[in-house]
């Protein structure tokens, strides 16, 4: 079975995650092709004057093939074009034989990108960065901005504006089975505030596994292979959790003791330590929880479903450990950008905000499973309303436990640094400061390579 295509998230959500890590990489390149002049013209634009002149026509490119959120999209985009007469919408088919961000990458050299974008939330940067996609700040209502979850307008803000929104979130956190917790004598974390400490964690994968669980702790392994995105997604909070980061917070110009620092180090060797006492299912499934094999389960709201339909009335949620500066959970999903071309900014926004309604935002979060993007459209969703069983991912999204992935241009070479160095370290057991060394090296090449990535764009 497949995880909702958008999702950030491992195993089945696999093709969910923004593939290509090299040709995103690579688009940084690219992009650059239009010259420094149109990449600072488009910052200083206004996309939405109020105005669509005549009958507009809107091409969009979605991420994913023949799925359940494909068909919502494609039904959307039916119902909107039926309900109004200035603006129609067209939904291009993609060659599935071509990983999404190739095409983008080969539609960006050429100048044939659409009217609208898919791409995944952190891939914005790069976006914003290269010219080719415009600010949307002129669009959005006060109303509006306000409903959004405050992640999405996190996700979706580069240099002080925004560029991309969505109309979902994502989650992550530990899946447990309360009555083996309280079998063992384990306690239950009530919020975040109630979080395992990591030391705590340890132990109590110890005794889960005297208790007769061979492998207490799925984390996912079977999906961390060299460059995937759920290395970064689903393990770069334990890093920020030990006060460590993916690279400087505050300038994003080196990796330099921060990747490889003292912190990320401690994070990093913690949870190799897990692997090498045989605390974690080692990758040769990814249905370890459901066989019940293991008992905690690091992963994503994806796999609530089937979670929840295995062990009916004995599945909670709890936050991610405490490594020593407070737990901390990943964030973002999939973003819709207005791109550099002739569309009328007006006419494209227009869609936009009809994707953005409650009821059309419920209509795909129930598709695909994810976090719906804002208040409104949560109140419509039962598992996220107080006291329901996925109440806690809203809860990181809305009071600063969840991080933004690298909010830099140099993200696609971060996340393919991390996310090889992961498996390194996790599977093959390899050093982990000299590996982290490595991925530093990696990284701080290509922003030298990139001149910093200096705020004009290139």
């Amino acid at each position: 079975m497949k995880a909702p295509l958008g999702d950030v998230g491992r195993g089945r959500g696999r093709r969910a995650l923004a593939s290509g890590l090299v040709a995103a990489a690579l688009l940084l390149a690219a992009c650059g092709g239009g010259g420094g002049d149109r990449g600072e013209r488009t910052r200083t634009d206004t996309t939405c004057d109020g105005r669509i002149d005549g009958t507009a026509q809107v091409t969009v490119w979605f991420h994913a093939g023949p799925s359940a959120e494909y068909n919502t999209l494609r039904r959307q985009v039916q119902d909107f074009n039926r309900a109004q007469r200035e603006v129609r919408v067209e939904v291009v088919t993609l060659p599935e034989q071509r990983p999404y961000n190739e095409l983008v990458l080969s539609a960006a050299a050429s100048g044939d990108l659409p009217d609208l974008l898919d791409f995944d939330g952190p891939r914005l940067y790069s976006h914003a960065w290269s010219g080719r996609i415009k600010p949307i700040d002129s669009c959005l209502s006060d109303g509006l901005r306000k409903d959004l979850l405050p992640s999405i307008r996190q996700q979706g803000t580069y240099a002080g504006r925004l560029y991309g929104i969505g109309t979902f979130d994502s989650g992550l956190g530990l899946y447990v089975r309360p009555s083996v917790l309280k079998k063992a004598g384990i306690r239950v974390p009530r919020g975040t505030e109630d979080a395992w400490t990591a030391r705590e964690f340890t132990d109590i994968l110890r005794t889960l596994r005297k208790a007769g669980y061979r492998y207490p702790l799925d984390m996912g392994l079977a999906d961390a292979k060299p460059g995937e995105e759920w290395n970064t997604y689903g393990f770069a909070p334990a890093v920020w959790s030990a006060g460590g980061d993916l690279i400087d917070p505050r300038t994003f110009g080196t990796a330099e003791g921060f990747l490889n620092g003292p912190e990320s180090v401690e994070a990093l060797t913690i949870l190799q330590n897990w692997v090498r006492e045989g605390l974690v299912e080692p990758g040769r499934s990814e249905q370890a929880f459901v066989q019940e094999r293991s008992v905690i389960s690091w992963t994503g709201h994806w796999w609530y479903p089937d979670y929840t339909r295995k062990f009916p009335g004995d599945l909670a949620i709890v936050p991610l450990p405490d490594f020593g500066e407070g737990t901390v959970t990943g964030m973002g999903s999939w973003q819709w950008g207005v791109t550099s071309g002739d569309a009328d900014g007006d006419a494209v926004w227009r869609f936009l905000a009809y994707l953005l309604k409650p009821d059309q935002i419920h209509r795909m979060s129930v598709a695909n499973g994810a976090i719906p993007a804002t208040h409104s459209a949560v109140k419509l969703s039962p598992e996220y309303a107080e006291g329901g069983a996925e109440r806690l991912f809203i809860e990181q999204l809305t009071d600063g436990v969840a991080r933004p992935r690298p909010r830099t241009p140099a993200y696609p070479a971060i996340t393919e640094a991390f996310s090889r160095a992961f498996p390194k370290i996790m599977i093959d057991r390899a050093p982990v400061k000299a590996t982290l060394d490595e991925a530093v090296e990696a990284i701080d090449k290509d922003l030298a390579a990139h001149d910093g990535y200096p705020k004009g764009g290139p």
